[in-house]
């Protein structure tokens, strides 16, 4: 959805956008600025959305660092689209993920690569590089990239320090190269609606913003307490790990610089201490306690069936295979009792900001809920906004009439398969553009906006480690 043609939309049709924390908050301003026989079922604020083809003249190759989930998430988009993008190169030090993807693309053998360093020891023979490794391997392989001539497609984080980020950001404008950070949820319909009722005037001045991030029980399990992103020094923090995207999201939505941060929070649960007597090593041991405990290794992966990407399982949901899996090297990891696991990322994080322009915001960020998403309330001097991550409804305080935008980006068959409310493909679809045109202001959010957005992290963490207020 590009911004004219919301504004063209909406026209004079002037409201807040809600993204929110679902609750007693909602029903009381209902019941404080709905009236008798006012609808509250407006759709009036579905917006035309964007199509995921790309508009490009000619066809854009990519080669993928890191062959797993999110590699997998972008190489989809050329499937999709294979005039404006094609997988020429795929590294991956785990052998069957290289050629999985290798093979699906017709990738030749010369370009099938283990290390990540492999690809850079042969000429250039792509547009782009897609970064998609583990968070400690962002750093080395863009440096790299943006040095031989690659435009980068880098998941988030960018690299596990302050100095690396901007580092990455001195080399892209060293060498004039395109660098676009996996900020998705630029990308997603909903948050550009948002953004852009804002924007509008809708609300009036934006005074103040509430946002969390639930992260949801199962999910904290699996990545950041069993998972990839259990070690804070081995990766990034969770603030950065999981929440830069809502830190982007803030700092886009009321668009100005952040001043100061302060923040706490802790690891509360997930620690040795806390193990219920009795309880093995995995779950996997004959644990006594394993079916009432919530976190459960089997109940999530073969009774629950989430979080199965881990195991290569190539569509095999059978409970006695992923079992199987639980049992077997290296998947073993994830059967892990979440009580004796070798992690420190908080499980739960809240955080305070004060903007330039002298807003304010609260993040947090939250392990112990029943669904994931995000939750956001926009206060404004004549508007009010709040979301659910899907829908968000605007109560404009003149006209006390409600409006809402929850247009279902799943009934159109092209965003089916994007994820983050189709900001996956959306993302890919602007960064195949900027390459083709050379244009990195076709991007939503560029290298420079990206790692202000990680100071902040940086910064929230630091002030979670002191007690201090931190300035940005």
């Amino acid at each position: 959805m590009i911004r004219r043609d919301f504004l063209k939309t909406i026209g004079a049709v002037t409201a807040g956008a809600a993204a929110g924390i679902p609750a007693s908050g909602a029903q009381a301003a209902k019941s404080l600025l709905f009236q008798d026989g006012d609808d509250n079922s407006l759709n009036d604020l579905t917006l035309p959305i964007r199509s995921l083809r790309p508009q490009v003249d000619r066809q854009v190759s990519v080669i993928v660092i890191g062959a797993g989930s999110r590699g997998n998430v972008y190489a989809r988009y050329a499937e999709a689209w294979p005039f404006a993008m094609k997988v020429v190169g795929v590294s991956d030090i785990l052998e069957h993920r290289c050629r999985k993807m290798s093979d699906i693309h017709g990738v030749p053998a010369e370009h099938r690569f283990g290390d990540w360093s492999e690809v850079f020891k042969v000429p250039k023979f792509a547009d782009a590089v897609v970064i998609s490794t583990p968070d400690d391997l962002h750093y080395a392989p863009c440096m790299k990239a943006l040095a031989m001539g690659y435009d980068v497609l880098l998941e988030k984080p960018v690299a596990q320090t302050e100095k690396e980020c901007k580092a990455i950001l001195a080399q892209a404008h060293k060498y004039n190269r395109i660098v676009a950070v996996c900020h998705v949820l630029r990308y997603a319909p909903y948050f550009i609606a948002m953004r852009e009722v804002v924007r509008s005037g809708a609300i009036g001045q934006l005074v103040s913003v509430q946002h969390m991030e639930p992260i949801q029980y199962a999910h904290m399990a699996h990545s950041y307490v069993r998972g990839n992103w259990r070690d804070s020094k081995a990766t990034t923090p969770i603030i950065l790990a999981k929440s830069c995207h809502d830190l982007d999201i803030l700092r886009w939505i009321i668009d100005s610089p952040c001043k100061s941060i302060v923040a706490d929070g802790s690891l509360h649960l997930f620690k040795p201490e806390n193990a219920p007597e009795g309880a093995p090593l995995k779950c996997t041991d004959g644990c006594p306690h394993e079916s009432t405990c919530p976190y459960s290794a089997i109940d999530i992966y073969t009774r629950k069936k989430a979080h199965l990407n881990v195991f290569d399982l190539d569509g095999n949901r059978d409970p006695e295979v992923i079992m199987q899996r639980l049992l077997t090297p290296p998947y073993d990891s994830y059967a892990r009792c979440v009580y004796h696991c070798d992690n420190d990322q908080p499980d739960h994080y809240v955080s305070e900001m004060v903007f330039e322009g002298g807003q304010t915001a609260s993040f947090s960020m939250e392990a112990f809920a029943p669904y994931g998403g995000r939750r956001t309330r926009i206060m404004g001097t004549t508007g009010y906004i709040e979301g659910d991550g899907t829908q968000f409804t605007l109560w404009d305080f003149r006209t006390r009439t409600p409006k809402v935008w929850n247009k279902k980006v799943s009934d159109i068959p092209e965003y089916r398969g994007s994820g983050h409310g189709g900001g996956d493909h959306a993302l890919a679809r602007d960064f195949v553009e900027a390459v083709a045109a050379q244009d990195p202001s076709r991007l939503s959010s560029t290298i420079d906006v990206s790692i202000e957005s990680h100071v902040m992290g940086f910064a929230a963490e630091r002030s979670r480690r002191s007690g201090r207020k931190e300035k940005v």
